[in-house]
């Protein structure tokens, strides 16, 4: 199998890649993406040019001058695109260093912007691989030292300007490990049912037209899955859930021949009993 191992030099993606080394069962591919948001950032491009070379490792990388301004989403977007580019072409599986207090965090911060149940069903995507998810960050510092490795630290995990950052110090402060490990088991079990839902909602949306009586008579929140499993699966569109609210509310009212416009280019069009999913 050949992987290709998302490395930024911090501690987490050092530890992985020498877990990944040390198992000896993956051919590897060393990826870096420099965001140029930090003016030393190219000396992290170097370390982890530096650590491939060690390990006798291929080396791929990507700069950017996103610069200072640029959003921890933006900045997310741009690392995937290259991730996923240099993965299509090495025919490779990408492997990030994600772990557990990463998937409290997450879930944390899809808490604090408003979510459904898919926001403790985090960390789970398609194509991306993350072995470190049953480690916590403790765990991670432990093995780290153990095997005296060596990394770099990103200025920026200091920055007040990052949600995350903030969420990161707070949870520390304010989780004891007994609620943490609560958290974690609620995501494992949020991971199963997703699955489970996930299927369902397959079979709904193979069809080209969707009964406006049933969209009506489920229960709401099915309803807004059933929808967005439509809209999703002829898109690739994920609605808010103030837009599939209002959604629901026009299949359950539109006249035949109305159309509904959802928003980023996708709309519905109506007939008597069933509607159907367009882009333009």
């Amino acid at each position: 199998m050949r992987y290709l191992v998302a490395v930024s030099g911090g501690i987490d993606s050092v530890v992985l890649l020498d877990r990944l080394v040390a198992s000896g069962e993956h051919e590897l591919i060393v990826a870096h993406f420099d965001h140029g948001i930090r003016s030393d950032s190219a000396d992290d491009a170097k370390f982890v040019e530096g650590l491939a070379a060690q390990y006798g490792l291929e080396y791929v990388s990507k700069r950017e001058e996103m610069g200072i301004n640029a959003s921890e989403d933006q900045a997310r977007r741009q690392r995937y695109g290259f991730l996923q580019a240099m993965a299509q072409k090495h025919q490779a599986s990408i492997v990030t260093a994600h772990h557990a207090d990463d998937v409290i965090e997450t879930i944390a911060i899809n808490i604090t912007r408003g979510t459904g149940w898919r926001g403790a069903a985090v960390m789970q995507t398609a194509g991306i691989l993350r072995p470190l998810l049953d480690m916590a960050k403790a765990d991670i510092h432990q093995y780290a030292l153990k095997k005296r490795l060596e990394w770099v630290e990103d200025s920026t995990n200091a920055s007040d300007a990052y949600l995350r950052n903030r969420l990161r110090r707070r949870v520390a402060m304010q989780l004891s490990a007994g609620q943490k490990q609560a958290v974690l088991d609620i995501w494992r079990r949020q991971l199963v049912l997703k699955t489970a839902i996930d299927e369902e909602l397959a079979a709904f949306s193979q069809q080209n037209e969707y009964s406006r009586y049933y969209i009506s008579h489920v229960d709401e929140q099915s309803a807004v899955e059933l929808l967005r499993a439509a809209i999703v699966t002829k898109t690739q569109v994920s609605p808010t859930r103030p837009q599939l609210a209002r959604a629901i509310i026009a299949v359950k009212t539109a006249r035949p021949r109305a159309t509904f416009e959802i928003g980023a280019g996708v709309r519905l069009k109506f007939n008597l009993r069933t509607f159907i999913v367009e882009t333009p």
